[in-house]
């Protein structure tokens, strides 16, 4: 007999649902947000101003130290602005790809930072997912990973239940959407989409979830299997690869990669134009958020300032930790290593470090978030290590603490656990120290 098991996936930033807002001000904790008070009050600014339709032509610098949220910021921006609004996440080091040109490479990531709500008349199944099975096997080239081989799903309406199985490819898209158990979905019978509508306020108490933070929706009437109106979402992106490939809308699953033109984005900007004014689908701007911004060099500087103007422009969100900085392909410094131009027509939100009684909360949420379980004299030793060194070495010792306590038959991770786990996976400060005292020992340049 196959052995089926829940395939689970935790993101780092997994737990965030928004900025923790009551009106403008900024609650304690909430929406998974801890402290910055003041860089979340901005932010529910900013959300506010690109909802009143008064942000064109602008953008938003997060500046920090590492490790102070900014990446958090910019996903509950993303979040506050509504449940299908593109979040689109790139590192400035990115644009150096091999495969394509550093514009290019921009021009796609802020096509799919846009996003079209799309209405059609089609064949679905629909219901509350109650059951989500998923199996996997190891990856054809890589035997420590493993990838989706198929899945049993269920869905529930008011009238039925059934329980379909599904191919890899089906298991991975319902990795992709992040469908959990009590979820009301729809899939397109057709091309396989999904589309997440909620959670039934039943599932909400089942699983002790915070009301607030879902969406609540009904139980469906009817059947399973039914035809109905599917509204999904696609990124302008989306639309360009399907364009460009024969088959129609749908071959974006399938077929053979092109590459893409301007006359093919063009076109596809047209065709959404005609869906929009005949009421088949809708324009959302969504968030292209550019981590390490003072990586990109003054090219690619002078086509953000560019792409700032046009009408289907996402918002864009930049991330520094850096101070004056020299802006690559020049001699020439700036703050955060941004052109003086592009920053005067920036937004910026500062972070700070944060406070201990923060950084407990922070790794109790995350803990939480990945459903580990931690004495109290543990928490408080790793609170310690998140202050004298990072937060993010701090969380990241987590896993291997739980793996330890496992090893060791035990559900909860102790201080020993952490002990063991910082004397294994080193923070910065003590790779530091090693590499001075192996200096002559190792490689050089």
């Amino acid at each position: 007999m196959e052995e089926i098991r829940r395939f689970e996936r935790v993101g780092s930033h997994s737990h965030i649902t928004g900025l923790g807002l009551e009106g403008l001000e900024p609650k304690p904790i909430a929406d998974g947000m801890v402290g910055q008070i003041e860089a979340r009050k901005a932010a529910g600014i900013i959300v506010n101003m690109v909802k009143e339709g008064r942000f064109a032509g602008r953008a938003v610098l997060l500046a920090g130290p590492p490790g102070t949220g900014k990446t958090a910021l910019a996903l509950g921006i993303a979040k506050e602005l509504g449940k299908d609004v593109p979040f689109v996440s790139i590192s400035g080091s990115e644009i150096y790809s091999s495969e394509m040109k550093k514009t290019e490479f921009l021009m796609q990531a802020i096509r799919k930072a846009i996003g079209v709500r799309i209405h059609e008349m089609r064949k679905i199944y629909e219901g509350e997912v109650t059951t989500l099975d998923i199996k996997t096997v190891p990856h054809p080239y890589n035997p420590y990973q493993k990838v989706p081989k198929m899945a049993i799903i269920g869905l529930k309406t008011k009238k039925e239940e059934k329980q379909f199985r599904v191919d890899e490819s089906f298991a991975n898209y319902i990795i992709q959407q992040g469908v959990e158990i009590g979820d009301v979905i729809q899939i397109d019978a057709d091309s396989g989409r999904i589309a997440k509508l909620g959670k039934t306020k039943e599932a909400v108490k089942k699983e002790s979830l915070d009301l607030m933070s879902h969406e609540i929706v009904e139980l469906p009437d009817g059947d399973v299997v039914k035809e109905k109106e599917f509204v999904y979402v696609m990124s302008l992106h989306d639309l360009d690869i399907a364009t460009t490939r024969r088959g129609g809308l749908f071959s974006i699953f399938f077929g053979e990669k092109e590459e893409i033109t301007n006359e093919t984005r063009q076109r596809v900007d047209e065709t959404v134009k005609e869906w929009v004014d005949s009421g088949k689908a809708e324009i959302i701007p969504g968030v292209l958020f550019i981590d390490e911004v003072h990586m990109l060099d003054i090219e690619a500087f002078a086509f953000l300032n560019r792409a700032m103007e046009s009408e289907l422009a996402p918002i864009i969100i930049l991330a520094s930790n850096r101070g004056m900085a020299k802006i690559r392909g020049t001699d020439a410094k700036s703050p955060h290593g941004i052109p003086l131009d592009l920053i005067d027509r920036l937004l910026i939100i500062t972070t700070k470090p944060y406070k201990k009684e923060e950084i407990e909360k922070i790794l109790q949420i995350r803990m939480a978030e990945e459903k580990v379980d931690i004495e109290e004299d543990a928490l408080e030793y790793l609170t310690q290590i998140g202050v004298e060194t990072s937060l993010r070495y701090a969380v990241q010792l987590m896993a291997p603490a739980a793996n330890i306590a496992a090893g060791k038959k035990r559900r909860k991770i102790n201080k020993a656990d952490i002990e063991e786990a910082r004397k294994l996976f080193h923070d910065v400060r003590k790779s530091v120290e090693y590499l001075k005292e192996y200096e002559k020992m190792m490689l050089g340049e």
